[in-house]
């Protein structure tokens, strides 16, 4: 494991865990619905403090996706293995900050050196989707056991396939996009640990992209993924670094009615948090206003305050 279990880490995420589930059980939220991590970061820079509750659930993952196709491109370019357009480094921000499905897949198509649309003929099909899987198999290679049952290879679409898109994911939709609260946490400790392969110069600017400003005036809105996600309870005097997303119905119930956020949380004279929150129903998902901020705020409230001195 990527992380250690420390009992006094642990208590205090069951205690978050308790509030959570005794505050927004009513929503439809159990041990079925809801994964999470919990990393609190070493100083020396060694293994995180980690705590996990359906840390294995295989999900649809929404737009968390974007977090690791941001790493791979970062990677690409710095090794000049991918085409370098004007307008992609605004696709790489839109991707992250907006959450823009358009720039993320345009951004798999310069990856990939594919596009999506009509059916193709079988061996023109066979090297299209090798090529598509290079997705996959770029943190494959990373030799992770997390990765293992994972898949970002398809596309961002809010609504139904069609063509090669359809047949790569499967026309029924066996073969979408798949990630765990797991993996999603230990991409964003290896990001800040400085152990993804990245030069300091595209970490620094993985960092900058996924950092929150929420102090900019469209801080509020829905596409920035703070005030209705986990950020909504997080203290206005930490940073945020962040990659949410979520799906209401989208006409397939294998993709609709789940909400993650992926985040990084650093308060001031405290030791970095890494949370990673896996979550699906319908309850959950239109309440989200109210849900999300108030899970934030229970997973701060008892996780980035100092540990109690023992009587």
């Amino acid at each position: 494991m990527f992380f250690e279990r420390d009992a006094a880490w642990t208590r205090r995420c069951e205690a978050a865990v308790s509030e959570i589930f005794d505050r927004f059980g009513s929503f439809e939220l159990t041990d079925e619905t809801f994964g999470l991590v919990a990393l609190q970061e070493r100083a020396d820079g060694g293994r995180p403090a980690g705590f996990a509750l359906n840390g294995d659930w295989r999900c649809y993952p929404c737009s968390v996706v974007k977090a690791f196709h941001l790493v791979h491109a970062l990677n690409r370019i710095e090794h000049g293995q991918m085409a370098v357009p004007d307008d992609l480094d605004q696709a790489l921000s839109d991707m992250i900050t907006w959450s823009s499905n358009t720039a993320t897949n345009y951004v798999i198509d310069l990856l990939t050196e594919t596009s999506g649309d009509t059916l193709l003929e079988p061996e023109a099909y066979r090297e299209w989707s090798h090529r598509r899987e290079g997705l996959n198999r770029f943190f494959r290679d990373m030799g992770w056991p997390e990765w293992d049952g994972c898949n970002i290879a398809q596309k961002l679409m809010g609504d139904t396939r069609y063509g090669r898109e359809a047949q790569f994911a499967g026309r029924d939709g066996s073969y979408l996009n798949v990630l765990t609260p797991l993996v999603s946490a230990r991409l964003f400790l290896e990001l800040f640990a400085g152990n993804l392969p990245l030069n300091p110069q595209s970490q620094k600017r993985a960092e900058e992209i996924l950092l929150r400003d929420r102090s900019r005036a469209d801080a509020h809105l829905l596409s920035f993924q703070i005030d209705e996600f986990l950020g909504g309870g997080v203290p206005e005097e930490a940073q945020v670094w962040s990659k949410a997303g979520y799906t209401s119905w989208t006409g397939n119930p294998r993709t609709s009615y789940y909400r993650h956020d992926l985040i990084r949380i650093a308060l001031p004279g405290a030791a970095p948090v890494i949370l990673s929150v896996m979550t699906q129903g319908r309850k959950i998902t239109e309440n989200a206003a109210t849900v999300f901020p108030g899970i934030g705020r229970a997973l701060c409230d008892n996780l980035l305050a100092a540990e109690p001195v023992p009587a």
